[in-house]
């Protein structure tokens, strides 16, 4: 579920109904008057869903943002998932339309096609070693797409784990109470300052379980691909401290052959995420919170194995 009812996750939180969907469309793409639209409630906190008929979503962002930098970053999320598109072994969404402010909505959104299936915060893939082989696929063919010579250069996760210090201060501090601080500090102490890769490749960069549809335990398909771009290779490990238990995570490991150095990279990335999902979205998006802990709770296992 996207948060609890009448609770948003944000402070600068957007809220976006059906009506004002119908409406936009309505106004910016009379092609598709008359499809129905209905919310999609998920567990993703970045946008709003709502599918448009069968075969077309949109995503609203949620958080307040100037609308010319947000135009300007959504055009480059398509370029990105359409680059994703070429590439995946498994199905991702297409860009489709980019839709403008109005009807009291402040900001841009975006159309793309939509996957059907069920997503891992619905069906838990964690024992999974067939999902695992199929994981494994997935990021060996990402890791072979052809960078351009691109390497990191945003602001998030996948570059230097030092320029986390201050978030992880932050989290620290908000997470007295619910977890063991010292303990974190002491695993973070530990991971930020492991060497950095020799070089980047492509990856996903959000490898989350509200990202990966699942069906009958194995890999359907990947959202969210805005993010596809050059990267620290440890960066789509996230996923296999989010959705896999010890077995099939292994399977992953051996499967790409990743060093420690890299494996232990993984852990960090994870580790940076998880920390600030349990705080972040304790009471505004319950779920989400449960499953960071669960993250954190392999990621101490396997920092003391």
């Amino acid at each position: 579920m996207r948060g609890m009812p009448g609770m948003p996750m944000h402070e600068d939180q957007v809220e976006v109904a059906a009506g004002t969907v119908r409406a936009l469309v309505a106004d910016q793409f009379p092609e598709w008057v008359g499809l129905d639209v209905r919310e999609v409630r998920s567990a993703g906190t970045d946008n709003a869903v709502f599918r448009i008929g069968d075969d077309l979503a949109a995503r609203f962002p949620l958080r307040r943002e100037d609308p010319d930098r947000l135009r300007a970053a959504l055009a480059a999320e398509a370029a990105a998932a359409r680059e994703l598109a070429l590439v995946s072994p498994v199905p991702t969404p297409v860009p489709v339309a980019l839709g403008e402010p109005g009807h009291g909505y402040p900001s841009p959104w975006s159309v793309q096609t939509w996957l059907p299936g069920h997503d891992a915060t619905v069906e838990d893939p964690a024992h999974s070693l067939g999902f695992a082989e199929d994981l494994a696929a997935l990021l060996t063919r990402l890791r072979s797409a052809d960078t351009r010579g691109r390497r990191f250069a945003g602001g998030g996760r996948g570059g230097d784990l030092t320029d986390h210090d201050a978030w992880m201060e932050v989290c620290f501090a908000r997470s007295e109470g619910l977890l063991d601080v010292g303990r974190l500090r002491r695993t973070w102490a530990g991971l930020r300052t492991l060497p950095a890769p020799d070089s980047d490749v492509m990856c996903h960069g959000d490898l989350t379980p509200p990202n990966v549809l699942v069906e009958r335990g194995r890999l359907a398909g990947v959202l969210d691909g805005g993010g596809f771009a050059a990267a620290d290779p440890a960066l789509d490990l996230v996923a296999v401290w989010h959705l896999l238990d010890d077995g099939p995570r292994q399977v992953v490991r051996e499967a790409l052959r990743c060093s420690e150095v890299q494996w232990r990279r993984g852990m960090a990335w994870a580790f940076e995420q998880s920390v600030g999902l349990v705080w972040y979205y304790r009471e505004t998006n319950p779920g989400m919170s449960r499953w960071g802990r669960r993250t954190l709770d392999r990621l101490l296992a396997g920092a003391d194995g």
